[in-house]
């Protein structure tokens, strides 16, 4: 098989949640057991650390690949989903796994593939294990694809567990409480392996603390020791962000750190990173001022992160963003209301949307204005709602806009009509992004 027939024998093969949704996830780790001691238990011949969270795990992720390679160490990064290529979800040092690495592991490994039946998921992970030992990287970074104390990835024994934040996603999977999520979360929680909570909440702190006793693992509320102030006062604009960084006691310890992800959401993942990083040089890692800044500042250069409020045009200005749930689309609606309360953008407001069926797309639509231009659409995935029920939902909640089903036509069509001082966003799934031109 070449490249596409292999990822297509994957996709047919096996089941895949990105396409199927919950019947995909299969909550246990028999299969991913099986498949790394039949590999030779890959994921215990390197370093590792292992970040969980409802929202911030993609860029905190990132954050810390890029300063670990701005450090010298030769770093894998395990994310998942990939916008555009399935070979995104495994790189070392900021490079993409061969394709041709990707044919052989499947060829050489089929028959045992095709037995046990794995998720298209479980195979990924054993994949990344496999390709990291192979290349004896120094650490690497493992991003939960979905909860945390049943995800394929928590078989590996970590320097140090991240958990980003909680919030509503996946109840069906995860439960409907924040307790009973933050649950699912603590799950990667190790014996006597530091923890860091990036944000403290109220109905989350005791799940996390009550766990981390019980394996006593030392744990860390980035917010207790960081916070992270936007410093409006270095030159910044709306499509970059510099911050100050302060200790507990209010003193400033960092000044203009520059992060080439912005939005005001990166504020509580950086509290995290700082909080990461000291743990990180506690631990006998050697992390220095430099590397950490450049990390920051080049995140999205030397990882080749893609879709967080990614800017695809200055005038009008049009921003991306992977964010799809309402926790993290509440942060992208107060960011965006910061760019027309600063005076940044004046006019009109469009947003190109398309949600997966399984959201609760009246509840996260009344989340958006109702005095801005609508276009939904429709990604090309089975999981995808229809553009005509994604119409009809909105216009029970007084939202009215027009369907064009692909997102590059939708764009198009908004951009002839919008004048320079508009605002365009496209986002509501992973899928809809995935599918720009422009990335």
């Amino acid at each position: 098989m070449n490249y596409e027939e292999t990822i297509e024998y994957l996709y047919a093969k096996l089941p895949v949640f990105h396409r199927e949704g919950a019947k995909a996830f299969k909550p246990s780790l028999a299969n991913t057991l099986a498949l790394c001691e039949y590999l030779g238990n890959p994921q215990n011949k390197f370093k590792s650390i292992h970040i969980a969270g409802t929202n911030g795990k993609g860029s905190t992720s990132h954050y810390i690949a890029s300063i670990l390679q701005s450090s010298g160490y030769k770093t894998g990064l395990y994310t998942s989903p990939h916008l555009k290529d399935y070979t995104e979800r495994f790189r070392i040092s900021g490079k993409s796994i061969e394709k041709a690495k990707v044919i052989n592991f499947v060829e050489e490994h089929k028959q045992f593939i095709e037995d046990p039946c794995p998720s298209f998921f479980e195979l990924s992970v054993a994949l990344a294990f496999d390709f990291f030992a192979s290349e004896k990287v120094d650490v690497a970074v493992i991003e939960v694809g979905l909860g945390g104390r049943l995800d394929s990835t928590n078989i590996i024994h970590p320097d140090l567990s991240i958990i980003t934040n909680i919030g509503f996603d996946h109840m069906d999977l995860l439960g409907d409480t924040l307790s009973k999520i933050a649950y699912e979360k603590a799950g990667i929680i190790k014996p006597n392996t530091p923890v860091v909570v990036s944000e403290r909440h109220e109905e989350t702190s005791l799940v996390f603390n009550n766990k981390a006793k019980e394996q006593k693992a030392p744990i860390f509320f980035a917010e207790d020791n960081y916070s992270v102030i936007e410093n409006n006062s270095s030159g910044s604009d709306n499509l970059s962000l510099t911050v100050d960084v302060f200790d507990k006691n209010g003193r400033k310890i960092w000044n203009e750190v520059k992060s080439q992800l912005i939005g005001q959401y990166q504020l509580k993942n950086l509290a995290g990173i700082f909080q990461s990083i000291e743990v990180l040089n506690n631990l006998g890692y050697e992390i220095s001022e430099n590397a950490i800044r450049r990390g920051i500042a080049e995140v999205v250069s030397l990882t080749g992160l893609k879709g967080r409020w990614q800017v695809l045009n200055a005038e009008p200005l049009t921003i991306c963003d992977t964010g799809h749930n309402e926790h993290g689309l509440k942060i992208i609606l107060n960011q965006i209301d910061k760019l027309y309360s600063s005076g940044s953008i004046k006019g009109q407001k469009h947003f190109i949307l398309g949600f997966v069926k399984d959201k609760n797309v009246e509840e996260i639509l009344e989340l958006f204005p109702k005095d801005a231009n609508y276009y939904f659409c429709q990604a090309n995935s089975p999981r995808a709602m229809l553009a005509e029920n994604l119409i009809k939902i909105a216009e029970s909640i007084h939202i009215s806009g027009y369907s064009i089903l692909n997102v590059n036509d939708a764009l198009k069509k908004v951009r002839e009509i919008a004048q320079k001082d508009d605002f365009i966003y496209v986002g509501g799934s992973t899928f809809v992004v995935a599918e720009l031109n422009e990335l």
